[in-house]
């Protein structure tokens, strides 16, 4: 069993490790990425679909980099007229199941898409939205209840479609691949997209095309976020300890990746832990954090100034002043204790 999934590993940590000459998409804004911010990135909409917005179409969401203690999760939405789905997509360009895309394949079939004049780049639009680990990190850590992944992921999910929505796109049907339980997912987009037609499924990359390519535009812009912040980080190290550490890279970011937990252990500080390229909800951070060495703070708890008496402003009953500790408290006279009222 521990064999078995040990090999599982070993193949995810492979798909989700960037190539070397990973493509860099026009969804990759280097200022907010590196500044721990999200955001979204649109195409933009094809002549053929701008000039006949009566044209249905078809349009597939997934993500990446769900689980990985290091970058961004990113979704990713694909669209295309509903005729050449198929054709186009599946027959043409071989988009399918994510597990059978190398990274070189996925990269190739990205700049495929952001290339003028190809047929993808005519036809096709996308959309990827960046949720950095600062922000996820965040929200899961929030002292006034947590705002999970799978609420993040969702409302992710919303915001993506409508602003397809709002370019014009006459979108028909949309297909969405999903982790947990599919009805739920899939009861919730349909009573706020009534008009459209919502299939939510597991492994939807590799039943839907436009799925499969969604995911080609999540796990790209995953990518060559992932070397981007690792390239930012690297120009920041001085020393050469971290210059040795620099070389040997971070890997996919998923916790069980062996390059992953050596970056992480080696290049931890001991009060702010990593920078914005880490989720600190996650438990790989936070058992470093406090089993390495980690410096511990504690945070005093603030008074609620709603539970003080107005009898708490006043001197004690004895109406006695230490000139020591309170200089003030005669500036204006004697003070008046409680007994008089």
């Amino acid at each position: 069993m521990q064999d078995s999934q040990s090999e599982v590993d070993s193949q995810v940590i492979a798909q989700e490790t960037p190539p070397n000459d990973v493509f860099t998409p026009p969804s990759i804004q280097s200022h907010d990425l590196l500044a721990g911010q999200s955001y979204a990135h649109y195409s933009p909409v094809p002549d053929v679909l701008s000039r006949d917005t009566t044209t249905e179409c078809v349009l597939g969401v997934d993500e990446a980099g769900r689980g990985p203690v290091l970058g961004p999760m990113v979704y990713g939405v694909f669209y295309l007229p509903l005729p050449v789905h198929r054709s186009l997509l599946a027959d043409k360009h071989h988009f399918d199941d994510s597990k059978v895309l190398t990274p070189q394949v996925r990269s190739r079939l990205m700049q495929h898409v952001c290339t003028p004049s190809t047929d993808l780049h005519e036809t096709c639009g996308w959309a990827t939205s960046v949720m950095s680990a600062r922000d996820i990190s965040a929200g899961m850590m929030k002292p006034a209840g947590s705002y999970n992944l799978n609420a993040q992921a969702m409302d992710t999910t919303v915001e993506l479609i409508m602003g397809v929505l709002a370019k014009g796109v006459n979108v028909k049907e949309i297909y969405v691949d999903t982790i947990g339980p599919p009805h739920v997912y899939q009861t919730k987009l349909a009573r706020i997209f009534p008009t459209i037609a919502i299939t939510v499924a597991k492994k939807a990359d590799s039943l839907y095309p436009c799925v499969s390519a969604a995911s080609v535009c999540a796990k790209v812009t995953r990518d060559a976020a992932l070397e981007a912040c690792y390239h930012a980080r690297a120009q920041q190290s001085s020393t050469a300890e971290a210059e040795g550490s620099v070389q040997e890279g971070w890997g996919s970011g998923y916790p069980s990746d062996a390059r992953c937990s050596s970056w992480l252990k080696n290049n931890m500080d001991p009060v702010f832990g990593w920078g914005n390229e880490c989720r600190f909800s996650w438990s790989t951070a936070k058992d470093l954090l406090e089993g390495r060495g980690g410096v511990k703070v504690d945070w005093p708890v603030e008074e609620d100034e709603d539970e003080r008496r107005v009898t708490d402003f006043f001197p004690s009953t004895t109406g006695e002043v230490n000139p020591q500790t309170d200089e003030l408290a005669t500036w204006f006279g004697t003070p008046v204790t409680t007994d008089v009222f």
